[in-house]
């Protein structure tokens, strides 16, 4: 029987820009807010760059601008399908950057664990870390091939045994504590990540079955609401995920990965990201 473990959420969402990221952000993690601190004077180039860039990002979208359901995520397709490729190899140095620990430059965060380790120490042994398919690669049968095996919105570092515990099980709540991933659980057929990154999980499976439609020679990647989903092209459960992406809005961490992916590497954007209220439009 699954344990239900949900705890009263956080609802709305900041109006800051998306891409203004404080360089001491922490992966995962919230503060309350506390007393207002006296303003410091904003310079006029900062508030230039801002609005430049939301600009650019309004500007990406704008072939989606007043859409919703089926139409919106078609035309979110058709601009996150241009995109530059990653290999399977150079997806570990990619991770290093994308996850880099924003306290320690030499270090990643771990997805599910949450913990941050050396950079250098990615591989297959008991303690290291290895490339988690966030999709799974067999949910499509895709596997480690240019294109949605390879692709870093949904890529993420994590303990090769955790990475393993989680092997290609649907996403749900409830089941046993994972070790060596406080705050994850998992049973014979599903996964629950941690609170910090449920809305993060959520969101990159999203643009996954946004992005890859079979337009590419490969699977169309679609949600729905069961568990043991196997080897079809299918994920849930959808109506979970949903709940996790608005009780864990972006934070700094996410935003950053988000642009630096589009700026360094694959050129394209996680539309959830940047407007998490399109996932009530279209699912």
């Amino acid at each position: 029987m699954r344990i239900s473990r949900l705890t009263p959420w956080a609802t709305g969402l900041a109006a800051a820009s998306l891409l203004l990221l404080p360089a001491s952000a922490t992966a995962g993690q919230r503060t309350e807010a506390g007393p207002a601190a006296p303003s410091a004077p904003v310079e006029a180039s900062t508030l230039s760059s801002a609005s430049a860039s939301a600009s650019a990002v309004d500007t990406y979208y704008a072939a989606a601008e007043g859409k919703t359901g089926a139409a919106l995520k078609t035309a979110l397709h058709d601009i996150i399908k241009t995109q530059s490729k990653v290999t399977y190899d150079g997806v570990w140095n990619a991770l290093k950057v994308t996850d880099q620990d924003p306290a320690n430059p030499n270090n990643v965060i771990l997805v599910y664990s949450g913990r941050s380790q050396s950079k250098s120490t990615n591989g297959g042994g008991v303690n290291d870390w290895n490339r988690e398919h966030v999709w799974a690669k067999s949910h499509g049968d895709f596997g480690t091939a240019t294109g949605p095996g390879t692709d870093l919105h949904h890529l993420r570092p994590e303990d090769v045994t955790v990475n393993s515990t989680r092997g290609n099980k649907d996403f749900d709540m409830g089941g046993s504590p994972v070790s060596e991933a406080q705050g994850s659980y998992t049973d014979a057929d599903s996964f629950e990540p941690r609170n910090a990154v449920k809305g993060d999980v959520a969101r990159m499976l999203l643009y996954m079955a946004v992005r890859y439609d079979g337009g590419d020679g490969f699977a169309d990647l679609e949600m729905n609401d069961k568990v043991n989903n196997g080897s079809a092209p299918l994920f849930g459960r959808i109506s979970l995920l949903k709940q996790w992406s608005q009780m864990d809005p972006p934070d700094a961490f996410e935003q950053r990965r988000n642009q630096v992916i589009y700026d360094t590497y694959q050129h394209n954007r996680n539309p959830f990201i940047d407007h998490p209220e399109w996932v009530a439009s279209i699912w």
